[in-house]
């Protein structure tokens, strides 16, 4: 049979990361291509204790339908910890993840042809949710403190039907890059003056461990035009699929018309997991726990990067986040690169796979230092220096 699939997907390509982590699978190879996080950063004893507490106290709440809002201790838990995030007309939305957040906004507010301004490069993730909806996408070009602004400006200038702009302000994934707070400001200005909304995406802002802490966007707003995506996939665990919007009300209501077709509701047996968590044990312990891993994950990688590719690798140091962001030397050619690592069992993401168009060019490669073990940091990253001695 010839089957003729929808024009909003026919074009849609598997994800070059999921593609990728296949080659996890084989005996031997070293995967920094991946963004879970680090095995031992997972609370496994308390999950354990509260999924027996749950089950035990009240297991038909846990697998019963629940409703598509969320679970409210969990959203008032979350206002009561993040409140500056929440305006006078702020509700929340608790969501499969802080990738459905992408998914949502997108159907709410975009009819196909409409314009998403996003940072480039920018997570491939929502790049093809955007797609998935035949939105057109715009690459805004990022410097070392966020977007370059009057690029930015002039996208907006070019593009009348923009419907938001779209960033990752903390450790953005995939560049590692933190949006100054200057930026922040003007980037809020620049939606206010051309009367679109903006999509902060933060999965990563609670993993800081060096640094100050710079306000979010969604802190600022006070004219109702920031939709704020969080997640606990990367504090307490991406499995359980919890994530959650924070947004002006007419949008929440749309986007919870929106997930009833979707999912109906986020797992309600998750949503009591994480609220416990949240409520029960010492968050901000966890949270710092979590910091002091990567900052030794990251350190080991910078200082392997330093020892065996710098400085003809170009890279951004994090102070956050999971990724490293590394820029290859003209002269090479970045796609070959990154099949010869394969080949030698080491796995890294082309940059391109971050881009609106990923034909441009681009000189980059992605690497991932929360999930391999530091054995597989030392072997990997020696391995890597060969490969590009070779060039």
């Amino acid at each position: 049979m010839n089957y003729n699939f929808a024009d909003r997907v026919g074009t849609l390509q598997p994800s070059v990361i999921r593609e990728i982590l296949k080659f996890s699978s084989v005996p031997g190879m070293i995967s920094f291509a991946a963004g879970n996080p680090a095995p031992e950063a997972f609370p496994t004893k308390a999950i354990k204790e509260i999924t027996e507490r749950i089950m035990s106290e009240r297991p038909i709440e846990a697998l019963q339908y629940s409703v598509t809002e969320g679970y409210v201790p969990l959203k008032e838990a979350i206002r009561a910890r993040y409140g500056e995030l929440f305006g006078e007309n702020d509700q929340i939305i608790i969501t499969t993840g802080a990738q459905q957040v992408m998914e949502l906004t997108t159907k709410s507010l975009c009819n196909e042809g409409d314009t998403i301004i996003c940072e480039a490069p920018t997570f491939i993730g929502s790049l093809n949710a955007f797609r998935s909806f035949n939105t057109h996408l715009v690459g805004v070009p990022m410097e070392n403190d966020g977007m370059e602004l009057n690029a930015l400006e002039q996208a907006l200038k070019d593009n009348k039907n923009t419907k938001f702009i779209y960033c990752i302000p903390n450790y953005q994934n995939p560049s590692g890059i933190v949006t100054s707070l200057e930026k922040r400001k003007a980037i809020y200005e620049l939606a206010k003056k051309y009367g679109v909304m903006i999509l902060e995406d933060n999965p990563y802002g609670e993993t800081r461990f060096a640094g100050d802490a710079i306000p979010t966007i969604k802190s600022m707003d006070t004219d109702g035009i920031v939709a704020y995506a969080g997640t606990f996939s990367k504090v307490i665990s991406p499995g359980l699929r919890v994530g959650y919007a924070i947004a002006p009300a007419p949008l929440i209501s749309k986007m919870t018309v929106c997930k009833q077709i979707s999912d109906v509701h986020t797992a309600i047996f998750s949503q009591l997991i994480v609220h416990e968590f949240m409520t029960k044990y010492d968050y901000d312990a966890h949270l710092a726990g979590l910091g002091e891993i990567y900052r030794k994950k990251s350190d080991l990688m910078t200082g392997l990067l330093d020892l065996e590719l710098a400085p003809r690798v170009a890279y951004n140091r994090p102070s956050g986040g999971l990724f490293i962001w590394c820029t290859l030397p003209d002269q090479i050619d970045m796609l070959d690169f990154a099949k010869k690592a394969v080949e030698r069992k080491v796995a890294v993401v082309p940059g391109n796979a971050f881009l609106v168009d990923e034909s441009q060019p681009c000189s980059s490669i992605r690497l991932n230092y929360s999930t391999p073990t530091d054995e597989q940091i030392e072997k990997g990253m020696k391995i890597l220096g060969e490969l590009l001695s070779e060039y």
